[in-house]
């Protein structure tokens, strides 16, 4: 059964239905796996960059650990439905984990982590506000369970002190990267028009409307 919810954009009342439709599918997967070969070109130039900042202050390398969170907030803003984010990121995981990575296929349990993570923001939001304030929060998410499930998996034996600035980096990581970089990356694709059938373009055709005419 399709559940349905007000829709937040302006104009007259309408309902959204909340079920995938085949073109949500479709879309949701070429965007993932787009991120997916992004999440393996990031393998490479994490290494060097995360080191530098790790030198400076032990935890920072999480900083640049945003990069591996865009998937999530990116398609959930596209799609709109219940399950998109945490799909985006297993989906791009897996991808990454395909063409070979320094952590195996210990990829997925992370993408399924942070997708999640950013999944619980939306859905408190029941899947009807997408402003940018909320995928912020949605970024935010990420970075905490990024941050929880590093320091848990790969830093179970670093201090304290190091643990809580990995997460504290990886939250803003999450929020800059992920939550406003994702916003900035789904309105330069609505401008193309590709988005048309999504909320997303509508909405941008709406603000750009005007100042064509």
């Amino acid at each position: 059964m399709a559940i349905s919810t007000p829709s937040t954009t302006s104009g007259p009342v309408a309902k959204r239905s909340l079920r995938w439709r085949v073109v949500d599918i479709v879309v949701a997967a070429v965007l993932a796996v787009a991120v997916g070969v992004v999440f393996k070109l990031w393998d490479f130039a994490y290494e060097p960059i995360g080191a530098g900042l790790g030198l400076v202050l032990p935890g920072t390398q999480a900083l640049v650990g945003g990069v591996w969170l865009l998937a999530g907030p990116l398609v959930a803003i596209v799609v709109r439905k219940p399950g998109a984010a945490l799909f985006g990121e297993v989906v791009a995981a897996s991808v990454e984990a395909l063409l070979g990575t320094q952590w195996g296929w210990g990829t997925l349990v992370s993408g399924v982590v942070q997708g999640i993570g950013a999944e619980v923001v939306f859905a408190l939001f029941l899947y009807s506000v997408w402003r940018f304030p909320v995928v912020l929060l949605a970024g935010a998410a990420t970075g905490v369970a990024l941050g929880l499930n590093d320091a848990l998996r790969y830093y179970a034996g670093s201090t304290a002190s190091f643990q809580v600035v990995y997460v504290i980096c990886a939250v803003i990581s999450g929020t800059v990267i992920a939550g406003a970089g994702s916003w900035l990356l789904v309105r330069a694709l609505a401008r193309t028009g590709v988005l048309s059938s999504f909320a997303a373009g509508r909405e941008q055709f709406r603000r750009t409307r005007p100042a064509a005419a």
